[in-house]
């Protein structure tokens, strides 16, 4: 499925509610640079393989480009390309200086040793070494990238320019210039909008009942994070399955499970699909997966009343609409998951001044980001009679286009 066909869909139906012109739709439909390279990498048995990458640059009128790197055989141009788009909505919404960008390889990076996945990140790391840099794009981790596969490739930038640059990559290990709190720091501004969205609506932890879809770093968080806040846990799912229980698990000795086998399946409950977790009855849906799990096919079996969207684009255009009328109120992705992006910007401020933070002062920063966000997509929404998918992108592109006008790129 070409996944920026979605983003021109959502692009098409702000258009309408903003009244862009011809221009306007055409600086916002098409990346500022993208680039695809060649990697050759050899394997420990000798051999040389070859693996294609991509780093997409997707306006950088409000400052310099942000997003992850990705490494997942399913990666395409198409994807990378909407991902880089919606980080430059993303930072928008939450008024932090950045455009989009977002990289990724197309591998299996299970199938690789630790010195493949080492020789394979500074491979990428030099061949787009320049465009990417403190002042111009500044990458991080996403789908199975981690904090020591930053490292190298920030390592590797070092030794190209010959000169310290923390404020390159942003997730790095704390060692290196790291942020505490950016591990999960997703799952956490997620968990701020959740809290908004109950205060809104009048529902209380201890009677909300919680489903997540993906149990990697920002779904395993924010379980333990609404767990602490007495929300109940009565689904969770990874890539091998699912497990569901009513009644609401232990999620301590659910994570510990899930880092000693690798899955959630097997734990307890009742064993379920991805597909059928989503359909569960439930009070509030965590999609933190991957793209397009909720679609026209399957959004009138959805029976959550609220969703919380920590993955990116996880429901598709058609689905909103359904949703909508349903009565379903979302926290979209561009709003929900920026957590993410917030404490990344915060690490390369942190790395630009050469001073860091407490937890507790970066946790209080970004709780107030999330909640002035919130507060600013749902009067948007309101404002403008429509969901809050529709809201955030008002906002963002309001601001955006207000960067390019006085930057004299828009009549």
């Amino acid at each position: 499925m070409d996944v920026f066909k979605n983003v021109e869909k959502q692009i098409n139906k702000v258009s309408k509610i903003m009244d862009f012109d011809e221009e306007t739709e055409f600086l916002l439909k098409n990346p500022k640079r993208q680039l695809t390279v060649n990697l050759s990498t050899r394997m420990d048995d000798g051999q040389v393989k070859h693996f294609v990458a991509h780093r997409v640059q997707f306006n950088d009128a409000r400052g310099p480009t942000k997003g992850g790197i990705r490494f997942h055989q399913n990666v395409n141009i198409s994807e990378v390309k909407s991902l880089a788009f919606w980080m430059a909505v993303k930072c928008a919404v939450v008024g932090i200086p950045y455009g989009g960008a977002k990289g990724g390889i197309e591998v299996n990076p299970k199938e690789l040793s630790e010195t493949e996945l080492e020789s394979l990140s500074r491979a990428f790391i030099k061949a787009i070494h320049p465009i990417v840099g403190p002042t111009k794009d500044i990458p991080a981790p996403d789908v199975y990238t981690t904090p020591q596969i930053m490292a190298w490739m920030l390592d590797e930038y070092e030794k190209i320019t010959g000169e310290h640059h923390p404020g390159l990559i942003t997730g790095k290990p704390l060692e290196l210039g790291g942020s505490l709190g950016r591990g999960y720091s997703t799952a956490q501004g997620g968990a701020y909008v959740l809290r908004e969205m109950s205060k809104e609506f009048g529902f209380v932890p201890e009677s909300t009942k919680v489903a997540i879809q993906g149990f990697g770093n920002a779904g395993l968080n924010m379980a333990r994070i609404l767990d602490g806040w007495n929300y109940k846990i009565i689904a969770v799912s990874d890539s091998k399955g699912g497990i569901y229980d009513e009644s609401g698990f232990d999620v301590p000795a659910l994570i510990k499970y899930k880092k000693e086998k690798g899955t959630v399946v097997g734990f307890g409950g009742d064993e379920i699909t991805n597909e059928n977790l989503l359909e569960l009855e439930c009070d509030v849906l965590v999609p933190a997966a991957l793209e397009n799990q909720i679609t026209e096919d399957n959004a009138e079996n959805i029976k959550a009343k609220y969703i919380v969207e920590l993955a990116n684009g996880p429901i598709t255009p058609e689905a909103d609409e359904i949703l909508h009328k349903k009565g379903v109120f979302s926290g979209p992705d561009v709003l929900a998951n920026a957590g993410g992006v917030t404490v990344s910007y915060f690490e390369w401020v942190q790395n630009l001044y050469g001073y860091y933070w407490t937890e507790e002062e970066v946790n209080e920063r970004l709780e107030k980001i999330m909640v002035k966000a919130f507060s600013e997509v749902y009067n948007k929404a309101k404002e403008n009679n429509t969901h809050m998918r529709n809201g955030s992108y008002i906002l963002a592109l309001e601001r955006i286009l207000t960067a390019e006008k006085l930057r004299g790129n828009l009549s």
